[in-house]
């Protein structure tokens, strides 16, 4: 990150605020599409990075890319090459950084930098109630024990248990203040209650888990479940009926060929699982961020980018968002791009720019 704020700030100086600012917006739009979900990075010091950039300039004056070459004049004897990448390419940044035919050799190196800070959060995104869980759990422990051992007095308890109310507020579903179930409150209440289940359980704590309920090793079981979980498998594994019905927790049908809402799970026995089920599949990454790769490059024609789209569970893109997103890969890729789906094994244009 101090290589990127030193980076950033002499781009701004050399080029302009304005065509930095340009960049870095395309850029954060694709942010969610600058991974690699299976390989993790290596993390270079400062002085590393600018090592690395000095050898990457010095190399890209004397290498030429034979990918964009001047197309052949008899371009008609010329056989069609193989599709470009060979694999459909999940990092559209890391995509875009290496092969784009129209940025410079700094732009280069900003999108390089969205795409490692975006490498950054992908876990972080994906462990939100777990940390956030975690961090307000713990807290609250850390205090109560120490007021126990005599440490605090009863007015900074006051005040900490108003503030920790504040955090871990969950208005009502039909409240104008709801916006989803807040991370603080579902990660509290979930360690809270293994806690709980290990050190005072019931007959329904000995039925779902069995090997917590009465065993009295909470704090191995909260470490073993913030080490190990990321936020879909922490719920599915250990979400309580008890919490289910604390939180009033129950499950929405929106079926788009029916014309109203059905309640298709409530917190009784036959609801549980499935209240659980879906909503761990809420935090599953493909719930909210469509799969769109790289698919395709026209390399000896008009080098057009095509993006494919796989449609998970039947859920439908958004036009307006597709058309904002699609002229940021544009403006990093300088070329015409489209946006495709295949429909019976056929390629379905969706959009193009």
């Amino acid at each position: 990150m101090l290589f990127a704020r030193n980076f950033i700030t002499e781009c701004e100086e050399k080029y302009g605020y304005e065509a930095v600012e340009e960049i870095l917006d395309a850029c954060h739009a694709l942010m969610n599409y600058g991974v690699d979900k299976y390989q993790k990075p290596r993390t270079l010091s400062p002085q590393e990075e600018q090592d690395r950039l000095s050898k990457k300039i010095e190399d890209d004056r004397v290498l030429l890319n034979d990918l964009w070459r001047t197309v052949p004049e008899n371009k008609k004897t010329k056989e069609v090459a193989d599709r470009h990448p060979k694999q459909p390419e999940e990092n559209i940044l890391y995509f875009l950084e290496k092969k784009s035919p129209i940025l410079k050799e700094w732009q280069r190196e900003i999108v390089r930098i969205v795409r490692k800070t975006s490498q950054y959060f992908y876990p972080q995104g994906q462990t939100k109630v777990a940390n956030e869980g975690c961090a307000t759990f713990s807290h609250y422990e850390i205090i109560n024990k120490m007021y126990e051992e005599g440490y605090l007095t009863d007015g900074f308890m006051a005040e900490f248990y108003h503030n920790h109310s504040n955090v871990i507020f969950q208005p009502d579903f039909d409240s104008k203040y709801y916006s989803g179930l807040n991370p603080y409150t579902l990660g509290f209440n979930i360690l809270n209650d293994i806690k709980r289940m290990s050190l005072n359980p019931t007959e329904e704590d000995k039925k779902w888990f069995p090997e917590i309920a009465g065993k009295g090793n909470w704090a191995e079981v909260f470490r073993y479940a913030v080490e190990n979980f990321k936020d879909e498998s922490l719920i599915l594994q250990y979400l309580s009926p008890k919490v289910i019905r604390d939180m009033k927790l129950f499950t929405i049908d929106d079926n788009q060929d029916e014309d109203v809402y059905k309640i298709k799970a409530i917190h009784n026995e036959n609801g549980y699982k499935k209240i659980r089920e879906n909503l761990s599949t809420q935090y599953n990454r493909n719930r909210y961020i469509p799969d769109i790769q790289i698919y395709d490059v026209d390399v000896y024609g008009d080098r057009t980018l095509k993006l494919l789209y796989t449609p998970i569970d039947n859920m439908d893109l958004s036009m307006k968002n597709c058309r904002d997103v699609l002229d940021c890969v544009k403006k990093l890729w300088g070329l015409p791009v489209e946006l495709i789906e295949f429909v019976d094994g056929d390629e379905d244009l969706i959009m193009c720019v």
